[in-house]
């Protein structure tokens, strides 16, 4: 099947993410007020859209508390530069088993909560997208696997077509994206969907380009889609993802470093996926662009 590129790109940054990076790098935003910096300058650089987590302000570590949402939200809204909002709905589904011999009960770590404890800051902030993910997969670590069911899904994305928040369907293997499509089938999600393609995640789809473009073709042609994978290869499926059809995803939740020896900022990411679609013939895009693209409505949030 012949390529066929995308000329007007949108640039998703994943600025903080919820892995143990928060000690390998000093621009790996904790507070609130320096994720939503980070964002903000993500966003100068380039980039259309922000893809945030929140974290534990004196920690570091990943947080599911919305007051942190609500005040990273309310200081990208009130900033200058005008930036598509995009949360994570991800956190909520980790369970960390016992052991191979003795599984039960969980062990520490694992935080499973109901679906709408998993999306009461998204109906709290009411961001233009919210991440569904798409499918249970192990991860890297030994006896941790982030569990979304079916029935866990339907809930979800129907709790978010209802709140009028644009599923972004976070698909880790082909399987997730088979049953994206049957949701959008019942009416839980709306069409055309809108997919981040999440290559090279341990233990999920691998990042050759055969999977890659196997992934691809598994999406809709009248879907939305972006794509990213981790570490040194971000950078070469900024490329592939263009070259392919897609839009780009970059930042610190998904790679730490700019170069070899140099620790990354998340602008200085957005910049060099800036470079490289456009070094390669294409436009970037920026928010307004998109909203009007996926069909989004930016919102206030809601008044408590």
């Amino acid at each position: 099947m012949p390529l066929t590129m995308n000329k007007d790109v949108f640039i998703t940054c994943a600025v903080t993410g919820s892995g143990g990076t928060q000690d390998r790098s000093p621009h790996v935003p904790r507070s609130p007020q320096q994720i939503a910096e980070s964002a903000i300058d993500a966003a100068k650089a380039g980039a259309a859209i922000v893809h945030c987590h929140v974290r534990d302000p004196e920690t570091g570590k990943p947080s599911r508390d919305p007051k942190l949402y609500r005040e990273v939200t309310e200081r990208i809204r009130d900033a200058e530069v005008d930036v598509v909002l995009n949360l994570t709905a991800g956190m909520g589904g980790d369970i960390v088993f016992g052991g191979v011999e003795s599984p039960l009960p969980p062990a520490k770590g694992t935080d499973m909560v109901g679906a709408s404890e998993r999306m009461e800051h998204v109906a709290d902030c009411l961001p233009e997208i919210c991440t569904l993910d798409c499918g249970t997969m192990n991860f890297a670590e030994a006896d941790y696997v982030m569990t979304n069911t079916p029935g866990m899904l339907r809930a979800m994305g129907q709790m978010m077509t209802d709140l009028g928040v644009c599923p972004e369907i976070e698909a880790f293997d082909t399987g997730h994206l088979w049953f994206a499509k049957e949701l959008v089938k019942e009416g839980v999600l709306k069409s055309p969907a809108l997919v981040q393609l999440c290559m090279g995640v341990p233990w999920g789809a691998p990042n050759d380009l055969n999977t890659f473009m196997a992934m691809v073709n598994n999406v809709p042609s009248d879907w939305n889609w972006s794509a990213f994978s981790l570490g040194r290869d971000q950078m070469p499926y900024v490329a592939a993802s263009v070259l392919a059809g897609g839009n780009v995803r970059v930042g610190l939740e998904d790679n730490l470093w700019l170069g070899k020896g140099q620790l990354a900022t998340n602008a200085q990411l957005v910049e060099r996926a800036v470079t490289i679609v456009e070094n390669m013939g294409a436009r970037v895009i920026g928010p307004d662009e998109v909203r009007k693209k996926l069909g989004l409505t930016k919102r206030a949030p809601r008044v408590k």
